[in-house]
Order: structure tokens, then sequence, then C-alpha cells
């Protein structure tokens, strides 16, 4: 299974969708980056995805997108391939 990283903040209700999807998946573990409590790491992620909104999530080196992104991979049936290394 591939590290999932995912930068978030206490009260997103897209990051909360976006780690019961992983975690219906099979993914036990989440490095949560919080940007609200950590500005240096907006900073970093915003350089990283050329985004400001959270949640931004990576898939071992991939970066996915958003919550809407991350659905539409699973719809599309990448989400599980992903995961697993494909």
């Amino acid at each position: 299974m591939q590290t999932v990283k995912m930068y978030t903040t206490a009260v997103c209700p897209y990051c909360v969708q976006a780690k019961k999807i992983l975690r219906s998946k099979g993914v036990e573990h989440i490095e949560e980056v919080r940007v609200d409590t950590a500005p240096q790491e907006r900073m970093a992620m915003m350089e990283l995805t050329g985004r400001r909104t959270v949640p931004q999530i990576f898939i071992g080196s991939m970066h996915v997108g958003g919550c809407d992104d991350l659905i539409a991979l699973d719809n599309q049936g990448g989400l599980l391939p992903l995961l697993n290394g494909a």
C-alpha cells in the first residue's frame, strides 16, 4: 500500500470525506499535515500543488488533488490501483 499524505485543516468537511473514502479502501495511516496550525506548511503545499484549498492529497509521489479529484479517480477505477502501487 502506497503512503498517503494529506494537507488538511481542523474544520474541513472535505478532508473528513476524503479520509473516509481512503479508509474504506484499506488505508490505515494517513500522514496529515495541518496547514491551519503551521502556516509554513500551507506555503509548502501551495508551492507543490499550485492550489490554496484543502485537502490536497498525495498517494506515493503522485498529487491526486482535492476531495473531488479523489472521488473522480475512484469513480474511474483508478484509486485502488494507485493505492496498491500500480
